[in-house]
């Protein structure tokens, strides 16, 4: 049985339960090693269940062959669940509250005819999947390497008069080209006062000298995820502009020094947020700092003053302190992280800011 079931399975002791239903993709991608779709997933110390239907049966076989047991959906699927965790004895099965529909959740309570107890489970999986192993590190790695090749391929490309999706446009194509399965997210072009927009989508707005263009990129190497922001100038970056890039640059740079084992996560966030207030634009940056990335563009952990956690060896995250000038201009500076034994490792250290 693979490490990364043996580990849900004594979460699952701790919590009283004879099993979990796992619906979220991202969690069933972890489990099984591979990335998964249109499946249920069922773990239990009797047997582990991969349920799809004929589409991927063929397909996902061969790799099962030292995780899980198969089951093919004919029929309903919440019956087939059902029936499986009557047939196996089992008593107290979770249930992802976080990712199964309610309308499924009563399918398969209708089935089980009380039978057993469904009780709901929160970040059973997520918790895991937040220390990241070797290989999965590597694909990270790889997801930023083909993101930092497509902005320094669009750093040259960009000139006044380009419109935002023209750009986008460049990027996707340039990615694909270069080994990324899809955009990790929908890329962000974001030109003059769209900066000021979070996530703003792009459109037909043109890019302007003296004017910020804002890039949030991201890209899904083999089902992990990179993202970072950059903000690039066509002319001098001067006046405010100037004045805003290195209150948000000195502010990133003080959070990522900090960075190491055993730190409140807290913590992390309130250097970047205390540094921008004393400067004066407290109130133009509202999000937090930071998030978890690996199989999701957004997981655990999230880096904000409402995580009480600390920091542990493996954890890989972004540091995106940022100002929004409303109708004037954002600048949002955007770089991942990797939580090492000492301290910390910036995996997109070697990309031009």
């Amino acid at each position: 049985m693979k490490p990364r079931l043996q580990k849900l399975l004594s979460r699952l002791k701790q919590e009283n339960l004879d099993g979990l239903i796992v619906s979220s993709p991202a969690n069933i991608s972890y489990l099984s090693g591979f990335i998964s779709s249109d499946a249920y997933f069922l773990v239990s110390k009797k047997d582990c269940i991969y349920f799809t239907d004929s589409r991927y049966m063929e397909e996902v076989r061969p790799k099962l062959k030292t995780v899980a047991s198969l089951k093919k959906i004919e029929g309903s699927v919440f019956n087939l669940i059902a029936d499986t965790c009557i047939g196996l004895g089992l008593e107290r099965v979770g249930f992802e509250e976080r990712h199964l529909p309610y309308a499924e959740y009563k399918k398969i309570k209708e089935f089980l005819k009380a039978k057993l107890y469904l009780i709901p489970s929160h970040n059973l999986i997520e918790n895991l999947r937040q220390v990241k192993e070797p290989k999965e590190i590597e694909k990270i790695r790889e997801a930023l390497r083909i993101t930092g090749s497509a902005l320094e391929f669009i750093k040259d490309f960009i000139r006044p008069g380009l419109a935002e999706l023209e750009i986008a446009g460049e990027l996707e194509r340039f990615i694909r080209y270069n080994g990324a399965g899809e955009a990790a997210f929908d890329i962000i072009v974001a030109s003059g006062p769209n900066s000021a927009y979070p996530h703003h989508r792009p459109g037909g707005t043109k890019t302007q000298k003296g004017l910020p263009l804002l890039i949030d990129l991201g890209v899904d190497y083999l089902g992990y995820k990179s993202d970072l922001t950059r903000v690039f100038f066509l002319d001098k970056i001067k006046g405010l502009n100037r004045r805003i890039y290195e209150v948000v640059l000195e502010a990133q740079s003080r959070s990522i020094a900090s960075i190491k084992p055993g730190i409140e996560i807290a913590r992390i966030d309130g250097l970047s947020r205390n540094y921008i207030a004393d400067k004066g634009y407290a109130k133009f940056f509202g999000h937090s700092l930071g998030h978890g990335i690996g199989l999701e563009t957004h997981e655990a952990p999230s880096i904000s003053a409402k995580n009480d956690g600390i920091l542990v060896p493996g954890m890989v995250f972004t540091v995106e302190p940022a100002i929004y000038l409303p109708g004037k201009f954002g600048i949002r500076i955007e770089d991942m992280v990797l939580v090492t034994n000492k301290g910390c490792e910036v995996l997109s250290g070697f990309i031009d800011k």
